[in-house]
């Protein structure tokens, strides 16, 4: 399908088309203008160092879209940036030292420039890609292998597009499977632990039976795909692209494309989506939205009552009702209090973050994180009978300790250079962070949630990036990766911090726990 789809985009065909004419011009049959041979040149360029990750067709793969559409809130001068010295919390290189000033501007010229054509992808496109590859009266209700099905990983593995599923016990691999190009936003399990669903950048939403170790359903919901989330009652999946601008409602059991919600305020502006979460706890979706200052709170519509300050999203009569909360700025990146009431985000390139109070459907207070923070990769503990949130930060080297009682910054300490992800664990004394980028890329700090001190720093793998731990369903282990093609998966005791063993894996990357994830431990993402 893939394969079918790049063929028809028309930026594909405009890159084909273009070295044809190129060819001919110089064989005699025409005459080759300035313009002509610029575009030559910047399609050769994209074409060597952009089309691996965004594809030929611009339309998207491990990397996002870049299109005119995708890049309304980075300036042309900002791209320049971005293209000479990469992208903090991205696998986007720096090319400053590739790629001449000139090489740059035309990247950026040419990024900026519309395609004649976007394809559609409504629901008939949706649905033609639909794939049922197990119905669910042909599988074992019943688990084919031993195991604590709750205290199973997922182990998505970059380097090779495979996912493994690990004995959370044993420490043993008990199957490895292919995924899609370029999985994006974590895998999410349905609320008993028996299935997880996985999205690709490019759009695939695949559904994998955990008990029957297959893949039983697919469908691509999206040109360039951002994350999904599953209802607390695990009946529907709720998808949100980058492109087209959209939300996708899928029914759980066999991703039957239910609704497509247009994403736009009441102004008629159509926006990207950041993130989707599921508050469980409120029965809604959290959408957090790229191009409009706003936070969507959705609820089904036999949950709830109308009033005037709902919407339905979408051209059609919504099967949700749609709360519009308007913020101050952006919103790109966010985690939740435990109670689901307070929303703590921040926008990529704001100075502060935001506190929104759900129930009140408005900002509370401003957070002082001036690092650009990853807020949803940080966590939250007790301390001094208070809970506080803590969260690395992409540009600083140093993690800020927020107190929640009054949203103050209680201490910055400081690392070994910016870090991506923290985890801990309800049952453990300390908080891992990772030092992701820089030259201590190697380094993880364990820090004492009791006195807010770096305690201990691991170097597991030297020169190799360290990064996402994990912990079992007990706080017990606590698994980490090596981010490398010949990466490993390394298992510590959580306690005395010994290592207990290793196990090879193709660039591993994040690491999920059954129990943990479908019950919203406060040491991991949700």
């Amino acid at each position: 399908m893939q394969r079918e789809f790049n063929k028809i985009t028309v930026g594909c065909g405009w890159f084909l088309a273009s070295l044809v004419f190129i060819t001919n011009s110089f064989a005699g049959n025409n005459i080759v203008s300035k313009n002509d041979i610029e575009k030559s040149d910047v399609q050769k360029l994209y074409q060597q160092y952009c089309a691996s990750c965004h594809a030929v067709s611009r339309l998207g793969g491990m990397g996002p879209a870049l299109l005119p559409e995708n890049l309304k809130r980075l300036r042309k001068n900002k791209a320049l940036k971005v293209i000479e010295n990469g992208r903090a919390a991205t696998q986007m290189p720096a090319f400053g030292n590739v790629l001449t000033a000139s090489q740059r501007q035309l990247l950026v010229k040419y990024i900026y420039t519309p395609l004649e054509n976007i394809p559609d992808w409504g629901m008939a496109e949706i649905r033609k890609s639909h794939l049922i590859h197990y119905k669910p009266a042909s599988l074992s209700d019943q688990p084919i292998f031993k195991a604590d099905m709750l205290n199973l990983f997922i182990v998505v593995e970059l380097g090779d597009h495979h996912a493994t599923l690990l004995d959370g016990d044993k420490f043993e691999p008990i199957h490895r499977f292919k995924t899609r190009f370029a999985l994006h936003g974590g895998p999410k399990y349905s609320p008993d632990g028996r299935y997880v669903y996985f999205v690709s950048r490019d759009g695939w939403v695949s559904k994998f039976d955990i008990y029957n170790l297959k893949t039983v359903a697919e469908i691509r919901v999206g040109i360039n795909t951002r994350n999904l989330a599953v209802s607390a009652d695990g009946k529907t999946i709720l998808v949100g692209n980058y492109l087209p601008h959209t939300l996708v409602l899928l029914d759980a059991e066999n991703l039957e494309p239910v609704q497509i919600i247009v994403v736009k305020n009441n102004k008629g502006k159509t926006s990207r989506v950041s993130a989707v979460y599921a508050a469980v706890p409120r029965n809604s979706f959290i959408v957090a939205l790229k191009d409009i200052p706003e936070v969507w709170e959705m609820y089904y519509n036999d949950k709830h009552g109308a009033d005037d300050q709902w919407g339905n999203g979408g051209e059609e009569k919504s099967r949700f009702l749609i709360r519009h909360i308007p913020l101050d700025d952006y919103l790109d990146d966010f985690q939740f209090d435990p109670s689901y009431t307070y929303l703590m985000g921040a926008a990529r390139n704001a100075k502060n973050g935001q506190v929104i109070n759900l129930d009140l459907r408005r900002k509370v207070a401003e957070l002082e994180l001036t690092g650009l923070p990853h807020l949803s990769s940080g966590i939250t503990w007790i301390y001094k009978g208070r809970r506080v949130m803590a969260t690395p930060n992409l540009k600083k080297a140093e993690i800020s300790i927020i107190d929640m009682t009054n949203w103050k910054t209680i201490k910055r300490i400081k690392t070994l250079g910016p870090g991506f992800f923290m985890r801990s664990h309800e049952n453990s004394s300390y908080a891992w962070a990772d030092v992701f980028f820089g030259p201590n890329k190697e380094a993880v700090h364990l820090i004492d949630k009791q006195t807010l001190e770096i305690v201990k720093t691991l170097r597991p793998s030297p020169g190799k990036n360290a990064a996402h731990v994990e912990f079992d369903r007990y706080g017990r282990h606590a698994l980490l990766s090596v981010w490398d093609m010949d990466g490993e998966l390394i298992i510590y005791n959580a306690r005395t911090l010994k290592e207990i063993k290793r196990l090879p894996m193709k660039k591993p990357s994040g690491k999920y726990n059954v129990y943990n994830r479908i019950n919203r431990s406060v040491g991991t993402s949700h």
